[in-house]
């Protein structure tokens, strides 16, 4: 899951520069996405020994059915995809 891990990682930069530097609200995944991205942190994709509830500070929830999305500062959902 390298490439969602690089996908969160360029929605975040492209919310702060769109918007002053501001988080978004969180990042939602599903539990598969979850566990992938969770598996190639532990492998050393960003950092390793990490449990997922968050990337670069901004909250991961998990939920069934997202297709997966950042929820920006303005509640906009912003895909992952």
């Amino acid at each position: 899951m390298a490439n969602l891990y690089l996908s969160m990682t360029d929605a975040l930069i492209k919310h702060w520069k769109a918007n002053g530097n501001a988080y978004p609200r969180k990042f939602i995944l599903t539990p598969a996405q979850h566990e992938a991205y969770v598996a190639s942190r532990r492998l050393g994709i960003g950092a390793h020994n990490v449990d997922g509830s968050t990337h670069m500070d901004v909250p991961v929830e998990i939920a069934e059915g997202t297709p997966g999305v950042m929820v920006a500062a303005d509640g906009t959902e912003v895909s992952l995809q």
